[in-house]
């Protein structure tokens, strides 16, 4: 079996690379020293210039100006945009959009994705990072009214909720949870700034019986559940790229900072600790792989584990990688390491806010552990 990337892929991956050689990590103020937020919307000189590489339609169908690629391709996107640590809500609107493609009504659909690819809409998405547990699922709750559905209930953590043209809220209705797209300035919709880790703007998103159309709801079954399979494939993604930038910045520190007279990378003890973070950002990658596949092709294995159970292993190996690799990367800048002026700072900041985001990987082993014991093997 041929497991390279397709050409549309590869290709994915050098237009991205070409869109964000020039971004700049260093170039937005540290969150240690900020007072409030970094800055007040995402980086949209460089989301035009996503736009421009057609690069916010990788999931969408050509009838919508899309490239018709799967989650492989964006998670090859991904993983270059967060080695610069790119401000730009990539992971939200493509998810947002494919979920509204895969499942929401003609009308919807003719209606939102076009302008989601052209980068003029942005979307994002009230349940960035959640495990799926039920106080999760149960932060918003929605009733059938009439010819609408309305929403109650409060989503903290929002990203870009404050750049959003449309933000997608889960909600748990009677014997599902439903989707609904909720315009930023609605009636019954109201924000509240918040500060991330990373030092970017949050919205709490508080819903007092906002009403949302019926054509803007999506109640179909299994919507849910992959979305939220692909935000956390997506978010896996960008703990990989970004351990493998730190990574670099690490090698390259050492391999020129000398200690009586040799290069730090040539002592036995440093080579071993890059050496156990690169083992661990090659099983980020495997794993992210394979989550990502299973959710592009659905294809499985007679006697295979749901999706989930792929999505649950790339989870356990993205929170704790990043976090070993970032917390190496700091023991050996030594002091360049707690320099806030320095770009590892910001990684540090970065790896932090995915990690929370994810989860612990003790939830996700549990998750597991519950998926193996209703699939047995054989």
């Amino acid at each position: 079996m041929d497991f390279t990337f397709t050409e549309e892929q590869q290709a994915a991956t050098e237009a991205a690379r070409g869109v964000f050689a020039d971004v700049a990590p260093d170039a937005v103020p540290s969150p240690a020293v900020t007072a409030g937020a970094v800055a007040e919307g995402h980086d949209r000189a460089l989301w035009a210039r996503l736009a421009d590489a057609d690069l916010l339609g990788l999931l969408l169908a050509p009838e919508y100006g899309g490239a018709g690629l799967n989650a492989v391709a964006l998670c090859l996107v991904l993983r270059e945009s967060a080695k610069v640590l790119a401000r730009v809500p990539l992971l939200e609107s493509t998810a947002a959009a494919a979920v509204v493609q895969a499942y929401g009504a003609p009308e919807l659909r003719s209606a939102l994705l076009a302008g989601v690819g052209r980068g003029e809409t942005v979307l994002t998405v009230a349940a960035h990072g959640r495990t799926g547990h039920d106080p999760a699922e149960r932060a918003v709750t929605a009733r059938r009214d009439g010819d609408g559905w309305v929403l109650d209930g409060v989503q903290t953590a929002v990203p870009w909720a404050y750049d959003a043209d449309f933000t997608l809220v889960p909600a748990t209705a009677v014997s599902t949870t439903v989707l609904a797209l909720v315009p930023r300035g609605h009636a019954g919709a109201v924000l509240a700034e918040q500060i991330s880790t990373t030092g970017e703007r949050l919205g709490e998103l508080r819903l007092e019986s906002a009403r949302i159309p019926a054509a803007r709801v999506i109640d179909a079954e299994g919507a849910w559940e992959w979305l939220r399979a692909l935000l956390a494939t997506g978010t896996c993604a960008l703990a990989l790229g970004l351990g493998e930038r730190v990574l670099r910045m690490t090698a390259d520190y050492t391999s020129g900072r000398e200690q009586f007279g040799h290069p730090l990378a040539t002592f036995q003890a440093v080579a071993m600790q890059a050496a156990d973070r690169y083992i661990d950002l090659r099983a980020m990658e495997a794993t992210l792989w394979q989550a990502a596949w299973r959710i592009g092709s659905q294809a499985a294995a007679p006697g295979a584990l749901p999706v989930s159970g792929d999505v649950a292993v790339a989870k356990i190996w993205a929170a704790e990688g990043v976090r070993r690799v970032v917390q190496t990367a700091q023991h050996l800048h030594g002091g360049f390491g707690a320099d806030i002026e320095y770009p590892l700072h910001r990684y540090h900041a970065w790896a932090k806010h995915l990690e929370l985001s994810l989860g612990p990987a003790a939830a996700h082993e549990e998750a597991l552990g519950d998926l193996l014991a209703a699939h047995p093997p054989g």
